[in-house]
């Protein structure tokens, strides 16, 4: 089957009128958590799992679709009103938006970031489209030894960019790693550090894990230092439109942005932050206007909006063929499959073919409809942070309690979630990252599994991990992430 029939074949799934309202839904959500600071994709999806287990896998990844993408579209209005990125990626965003709204030009601002997000996410799904079957037919080549050195490269890409420091990373790394671990070893039956608690030889939920690190302990942080003092929010005036002057000056920066978002997002801890700083770098560079930046330039805020939205295309591509996730949220997704029992890889898109697909043609669907949303529904985005945090924090901690509640009724599971959240807690106050640890958590027994594969294909001998020039070259690039870091520090000491 060809890449245009699978797609119509994931179009024909994908619009069933049921999952257009599961699109619809997620569309919706992601909007909504992306507008509302401190409430990202990854925690949304997190929340979501335990409610979406009598789903389809198809439909529930349909919401987790639309939760992503639409986490983009919500967390430019913030940034662009009240200077508050909600999510991560709408960082930049802030530079330029909120400057153009204290100008007089928020209108523009906002319809330059649904527009371009609108292009640029339409561009990188259709580079998902042709790329990811290609790779994954690359991906069939692979090895114990070759999977191996891919999860190596992963974690130490995650924990090497992201967060402050190397060590932090690693830290985080290594603990999730440890709750990897626990409970009964599956070749020699013997129970690993689950100090003498039955209901831990069958390990530590990911769920569990996941609700804890995300929702409670960033509900906790966030209420620890909540600000009661009212957000100013910027009013528009008039039709949210660009004018042809913007539409001149934007339309480029959407193309490059789109160029750069999307091979940021398929590299291993590219995310969404690096390609929207590299955008607006760019844009800075190329502007005829370059006395506009830093007091309202629209190039400031049509790039980076589009490169955070290809990089989310970009992010699907080794989640979908490799089972490789380079940011939280694709943590989290990967949580997701092996909830229902799905490997993420190059065998899925030949035993799965209409859920793949149909994901792919439903975020083509919902980049629609979060441009019909968000279009002209801005100002209705804004009354969100009109409630309450401490009443909006206060329900999602319920909500993560009594979802945890719901999957194990286990008082064990309880206390781990509650503990796990502490630990969450301090995380976030010392700025340890928190994807280091998921990342070890999801693909550690996946590491464990194919390296005891190799060794025992190679009778034992080490050398077999780096006997192809694959495995040998993934290696090495996990080994240079490691030591450039100590050699740049040596160097400026």
């Amino acid at each position: 089957m060809g890449v245009f029939e699978a797609l119509m074949q994931g179009f024909g799934v994908a619009l069933q009128p049921m999952n257009l309202l599961w699109a619809l839904v997620g569309c919706g959500l992601g909007t909504a958590v992306g507008v509302l600071p401190g409430i990202g994709p990854a925690l949304t999806i997190t929340l979501l799992m335990p409610v979406t287990v009598s789903l389809s896998p198809t439909a529930a990844f349909i919401i987790f679709s639309g939760v992503f993408y639409g986490a983009m579209y919500g967390g430019s209005t913030t940034s662009i009103l009240i200077n508050t990125p909600g999510e991560s990626g709408s960082m930049i965003t802030a530079l330029e938006g909120n400057k153009m709204a204290k100008r007089g030009r928020g209108a523009a601002a906002l319809a330059t970031a649904a527009i371009g997000s609108f292009v640029a996410g339409t561009i990188g799904t259709a580079l998902l489209t042709v790329a990811a079957p290609a790779i994954s037919e690359i991906a069939f080549i692979f090895g114990p030894a070759e999977y191996f050195a891919l999860a190596i490269l992963a974690f130490t890409s995650v924990s090497v960019v992201l967060g402050a420091s190397m060590v932090r990373g690693l830290l985080s790394l290594f603990l999730g790693l440890a709750l990897a671990v626990m409970g009964t070893d599956n070749q020699t039956g013997a129970a690993r550090l689950v100090f003498g608690v039955p209901e831990l030889l069958d390990g530590v939920g990911i769920t569990i894990v996941l609700v804890a690190m995300f929702a409670v302990g960033e509900i906790l942080f966030v209420a620890s230092r909540l600000s009661k003092e009212p957000q100013q929010i910027i009013n528009v005036s008039g039709p949210i439109a660009m004018t042809r002057e913007d539409w001149k000056r934007s339309w480029k920066p959407w193309l490059r942005g789109a160029a750069i978002g999307f091979p940021i997002g398929v590299m291993p801890a590219g995310g969404s932050e690096i390609p929207t700083l590299l955008s607006y770098a760019l844009e800075r560079r190329l502007s005829k206007h370059p006395e506009e930046f830093g007091h309202g330039a629209i190039e400031g805020v049509a790039g980076p909006e589009a490169a955070n939205n290809a990089a989310v295309a970009g992010i699907m591509v080794p989640l979908l063929t490799l089972g490789l996730p380079t940011s939280a949220t694709a943590a989290v997704m990967l949580a997701a499959f092996q909830n229902y029992g799905l490997t993420p890889g190059p065998t899925l898109f030949t035993t799965n073919t209409e859920l793949v697909w149909g994901i792919i043609a439903s975020l083509f669907i919902g980049n629609f409809m979060l441009l019909v949303l968000n279009l002209p529904m801005a100002r209705v985005w804004v009354k969100l942070l009109a409630i309450p945090k401490p009443h909006l924090y206060a329900g999602i901690l319920i909500f993560s309690l009594v979802g945890v509640w719901g999957l194990s009724q286990s008082p064990v599971d309880m206390m781990l979630l509650a503990g796990l959240g502490l630990l969450g807690y301090i995380f976030r106050c010392h700025s340890i990252p928190i994807a280091p640890a998921l990342i070890g958590l999801i693909l550690g027994p996946m590491a464990e599994l194919q390296l005891r594969r190799a060794l025992a294909i190679g009778q034992g001998d080490p050398l077999t991990l780096v006997s192809s020039p694959v495995a040998a070259v993934l290696l090495l690039a996990a080994l240079a992430l490691l030591t450039l870091p100590l050699m740049r520090a040596m160097r400026s000491r």
